[in-house]
């Protein structure tokens, strides 16, 4: 049921996303992952570091980059270079890769927090045999962005998710390998997901000589 303008309590009631910022979360730009990763290490945050390593380049989803168990990542001792994760949110498997610096700051991180194969990676603050919430998780996006000066309303996990499939779509044009990579059903979803218009598609037909 709605209001009358002439209702006194009109002018009272707020918009429930009033002051938010609605929308896809901005991608990082290359540039803004070398800035926080630089300030991570400055501030000394190694679990920190590990975790916004391991989230750019899994590319998943904030909801299962918290629920990640050493036993997904680790192998015979040695930090894999690529792993495979079942998606909460699709049921479906989707493979990733770790590279070096993501690899050397997981090791770090994980010789200092200790645990077997079936803990959790990044465990939570409150209960150390469960895992962090994705809403900490968040938060610490939040606080990373805000470090070197970027506006924490227009990022956030999702951010993560789709920096290294934006930076990849953009140097090859590559949907296909996009969507395979974020663990998409449809190429329609990765459309929609990277925010792919007419204005890309031009660019890349005018890159493109037959």
């Amino acid at each position: 049921m709605g209001h009358s303008s002439i209702d006194p309590a009109f002018q009272e009631r707020r918009p429930w996303n009033e002051g938010r910022l609605l929308g896809a979360k901005r991608a990082l730009k290359q540039q803004q992952v070398w800035a926080i990763r630089f300030w991570l290490d400055q501030h000394k945050r190694l679990r920190d570091r590990a975790l916004f390593d391991f989230a750019i380049d899994s590319k998943l989803r904030g909801c299962d980059v918290v629920k990640v168990r050493i036993g997904d990542i680790v192998s015979g001792g040695r930090i894999r270079d690529r792993a495979i994760i079942v998606q909460q949110k699709t049921k479906r498997p989707v493979q990733f890769e770790l590279m070096e610096a993501a690899r050397k700051t997981m090791r770090a991180w994980l010789e200092r927090r200790g645990g077997s194969i079936n803990d959790y990676v990044f465990p939570s603050c409150n209960d150390y045999t469960g895992h962090m919430s994705t809403r900490q998780y968040a938060r610490l996006v939040h606080e990373w962005v805000a470090g070197i000066g970027l506006q924490p309303q227009e990022y956030g996990t999702h951010s993560l998710r789709r920096t290294k499939a934006s930076i990849i779509y953009k140097a090859t044009g590559n949907l296909r390998a996009v969507q395979i990579l974020l663990g998409h059903a449809k190429i329609e979803s990765t459309v929609r997901y990277l925010g792919v218009d007419v204005e890309d598609a031009l660019e890349l037909a005018e890159r493109t000589e037959v």
